[in-house]
C-alpha cells in the first residue's frame, strides 16, 4: 500500500537540541494544520549525543505528520539538510533550523510568496535577535560578499527559513557549507529567487552551534561556488586566462632582460628578477595545464553519466488543428 501524498515537506536537521525539538513540531503542527494542504515534518537527527533522539521518539507516537532520520554521526548541516531532501515526499519543501529561532507562521508568507512564480523564497531576519559583533556583523559582511560573488542579491543567506519547489533539489548537490548557497546554487540552475521578510526570536534554550571559526570555510566553499556557477563547463577559460595573463608577463619580462643582456651588455646572474621570469612562465604552464585537464574531467564526466550541459524548465507542446 502506498503511502498518502504528500505536497509540503518541512525538513529540520537538528544537533542537541533536546528541549526545542517536540515545541518546535508541534508550532509547525499548529501552523500547518488549518492550511487544508498534506504536509509532513522531516525531522533529520544529525548524530545528537543528548536525549534528542527519546524526544523524537515519543514525539513520533502522537505525531503522525512526522517522519525522523538518525544519522549514524555528526555529518555537518550540509549533509543532513541531503538526508532530508533525498527522503522529503513533496513538491514544495520548506528548510528551517531546530533551535526555535524561526517562526513556522512564517512558512504560509513563504508559500504565498512562491505562487508569484518563484522557486526558491528565501526569509531575511531583518530583525535578528543575535549578538551583534560575534554573529550579526560577520553575516552582514558574507551576505554582502556572497552577494557580489554570485550576482544573487539577498540580505541574508544564512537564515535556515526557505521553500523550494522539489524539482529544483534534484539539481542540487551538496557538499561541504554549501547549504548556506543554496539560493545561488537553485539559481545556477535556472531557478528563480524571491526574499520576504521573517520574524527571529532568540534562542529559548540549548547552545548555538555556530561561530566565527566558519567564516573561513564559508569563504573556500564561496570559491567553489563561484566556479561552478560561472566556469563549470569551461574551466580552461578560468585556468587558461590566469596561465596567459602570468606566462604572458614572465615571457615580457624574459624578452626585456635578454635585450638588455645581449644589446646592453647588463649582467643578469645577480639580479632576482631574472628568477621571477622564469617563475612566471613555469606558473602560468601549469594554469594552462590545469586548465585542459579540467577539461578533460568535465567532459569524461559529462559523457560518462549522461549529464547534460542543460537544464530544461519545461516543454510546451504544440497545438494542434482539427
Amino acid at each position: 500500500m502506498s503511502p498518502d501524498p504528500v505536497e509540503i515537506s518541512v525538513v529540520v536537521p537538528v544537533y542537541n537540541e533536546q528541549d526545542n525539538v517536540v515545541p518546535l513540531l508541534e508550532s509547525i503542527r499548529d501552523a500547518l494544520e488549518g492550511l487544508g494542504r498534506p504536509y509532513e515534518a522531516v525531522v533529520v537527527d544529525d548524530g545528537s549525543t543528548d536525549a534528542t533522539a527519546e524526544r523524537l521518539r515519543e514525539a513520533a507516537e502522537r505525531l503522525p505528520m512526522l517522519r525522523v532520520l538518525r544519522l549514524r554521526g555528526n555529518f555537518g548541516q550540509s549533509a543532513a539538510l541531503a538526508a532530508g531532501f533525498d527522503h522529503a515526499r513533496g513538491d514544495l519543501v520548506v528548510t528551517m533550523d531546530g533551535d526555535r529561532q524561526n517562526d513556522p507562521a512564517d512558512i504560509l508568507r513563504l508559500l504565498d510568496k512562491l505562487k508569484e512564480g518563484y522557486d526558491v523564497v528565501s526569509g531575511w531576519r531583518r530583525e535578528r535577535r543575535d549578538p551583534f559583533w560575534s554573529r550579526r556583523v560577520p553575516s552582514r559582511f558574507a551576505n554582502a560578499l556572497i552577494s557580489w560573488i554570485t550576482g544573487v542579491r539577498l540580505h541574508d543567506y544564512g537564515c535556515a527559513l526557505k521553500v523550494y519547489r522539489r524539482e529544483i533539489l534534484r539539481d542540487v548537490a551538496l557538499y561541504g557549507e554549501m547549504h548556506r548557497f543554496l539560493p545561488a546554487l537553485a539559481r545556477w540552475v535556472g531557478a528563480t529567487v524571491g526574499e520576504i521578510p521573517v520574524a527571529h526570536w532568540p534562542r529559548r534554550s540549548g547552545l548555538s552551534k555556530y561561530g566565527i571559526g566558519r567564516t573561513v570555510r564559508v569563504l573556500l566553499d564561496l570559491l567553489t561556488v563561484k566556479f561552478l556557477m560561472s566556469y563549470w563547463t569551461r574551466p580552461i577559460q578560468i585556468f587558461g586566462l590566469l596561465g596567459l595573463c602570468l606566462g604572458g608577463a614572465g615571457a615580457l619580462l624574459g624578452l626585456a632582460l635578454t635585450y638588455q643582456r645581449l644589446v646592453q651588455a647588463i649582467p643578469l646572474a645577480n639580479r632576482p628578477i631574472l628568477l621571477l621570469a622564469v617563475l612566471l612562465i613555469l606558473v602560468g604552464f601549469q594554469f594552462v595545464s590545469i586548465g585542459l585537464l579540467g577539461e578533460m574531467l568535465v567532459r569524461t564526466y559529462h559523457e560518462s553519466q549522461q549529464k547534460p550541459v542543460y537544464i530544461i524548465r519545461e516543454i510546451i507542446p504544440t497545438g494542434t488543428k482539427s
